[in-house]
């Protein structure tokens, strides 16, 4: 029996070696919530284009801030 054979030889329907990203094909740092099923790496780079961002609550001001990739600016929330 050779190695290539063996190699991945069982079938994979449940557990970690059954998922991976839908962009890379990673299987480690997935992020499964909402149905994603995006690495962490790949979140990070594709989180404005899905439509997510990045939120800070300011206890000061006892309101969220939120921060867009493309500006240093905060948004005043609406």
């Amino acid at each position: 029996m050779t190695h290539e054979s063996v190699w991945y030889s069982r079938p994979r329907k449940y557990g970690k070696g059954s998922r991976e990203c839908r962009v890379c094909s990673h299987r480690a740092g997935l992020i499964r919530k909402y149905g994603m099923n995006i690495c962490r790496q790949c979140f990070r780079e594709k989180s404005t284009d899905i439509g997510f961002t990045k939120v800070r609550f300011n206890s000061s001001l006892d309101c969220p801030i939120r921060f867009s990739s493309n500006t240093t600016q905060p948004h005043s929330p609406t």
